[in-house]
């Protein structure tokens, strides 16, 4: 475990934005972890996961705590569910396709996701109709400013869409050591109603599909619309799909009659930001070293050499011409930084 001073984090967020940390260290193990923050007490702390939910938009002046902690196993098991917990450092798509392997069911509809493990829970990650909270157990979690474990269960959690403790009362108070997700091991939920993968499944002849067939499909679904970060730099959807009252969008919905939408409650309807975004003819439009990517409107791209601000501008120009197109607010996913 080595302390590094003033180091790029190019490498270290799928942005690929050049900023420094004032210092730097990866823990490979709780006890490390443990040792760095009781010797860092006083010093200011940024912890960093897998680097693919964030903006940086200046250098860290603090010490960056990379968490790479590894190891996944079976902790409990029945007839029908299987326990299964993953250390925070594990690559999330890696997990979810270990989890496919041993045929345990619930995750293959987020595969490929970028990130790991440990910063799931934080964000309530989701895609293609499921969520974290589905199948979310628990996490341990070590408090920064005392080095105490806690154990935080799904209900502690406080899941909303995108949304967590730890996005709020919890935040920058806890590190996320591990997770614990309860999956199928029989009469496994296929969910292939949302967005393209029922289409995807057909155009492969698939009438009876696996959990691996689903992962798959996601998969190619994804790599169709969505930039590779280690080829483009980008961090998959920037922005979150905005949540509106139905009085408000039904008042919207009769000037844009072609708008999509979602029911999420009786009062309530979820709209694509990605629709918004095309519809206010944004998709493909590049500024300098980044813009919004020609596949995918949610996803903004660093085309090489874009510094943080570049981007943040860009999404600033994005959300003032959704409002001004549509009268809807639409908010940042990301994390800036």
């Amino acid at each position: 475990m080595e302390l590094l001073n003033n180091f790029s984090l190019k490498n270290f967020n799928t942005f690929g934005i050049e900023a420094k940390a004032k210092q730097f260290v990866a823990v490979q193990s709780i006890q490390d972890l443990r040792a760095i923050l009781e010797e860092n007490k006083s010093n200011k702390k940024f912890i960093l996961g897998g680097g693919s939910n964030m903006l940086l938009t200046k250098d860290i002046e603090a010490l960056v705590i990379h968490v790479d902690l590894k190891g996944k196993k079976v902790v409990k098991e029945d007839e029908d569910f299987v326990w299964v917990e993953s250390q925070a450092g594990e690559n999330w798509h890696e997990f979810v396709l270990w989890t496919i392997d041993q045929n345990f069911g619930g995750l293959e509809n987020m595969s490929l996701i970028p990130g790991n493990v440990g910063t799931t829970p934080v964000q309530n990650i989701g895609a293609y109709g499921t969520e974290i909270k589905d199948t979310f157990v628990s996490c341990e979690a070590i408090t920064i400013e005392n080095q105490e474990t806690k154990t935080f269960t799904n209900q502690e959690c406080h899941f909303g869409y995108r949304e967590s403790v730890f996005k709020n009362d919890a935040k920058d108070q806890y590190i996320i050591t591990s997770v614990v997700f309860k999956l199928t091991k029989r009469n496994h939920k296929i969910n292939t109603s949302y967005g393209d993968i029922m289409g995807e499944l057909t155009n492969n002849n698939i009438i009876n599909p696996t959990l691996k067939d689903v992962s798959n499909a996601v998969i190619a679904i994804r790599k169709s619309k969505l930039p590779d970060p280690k080829e483009l730099g980008n961090s998959g959807s920037f922005f979150k799909n905005p949540i509106i009252l139905k009085s408000d969008f039904e008042k919207i919905h009769q000037k844009f009659p072609e708008m999509k939408y979602y029911e999420v409650s009786e009062t309530e309807v979820k709209v694509p930001a990605g629709w918004l975004i095309e519809q206010a003819g944004l998709k493909g439009k590049r500024f300098g070293n980044a813009g919004i990517h020609k596949n995918q409107a949610l996803v903004l791209v660093n085309y090489g050499g874009a510094t943080g601000k570049e981007i943040l501008d860009i999404s600033k120009h994005v959300q003032e011409t959704v409002l001004k197109t549509f009268g809807i607010d639409i908010e940042a996913e990301v994390n800036i930084i």
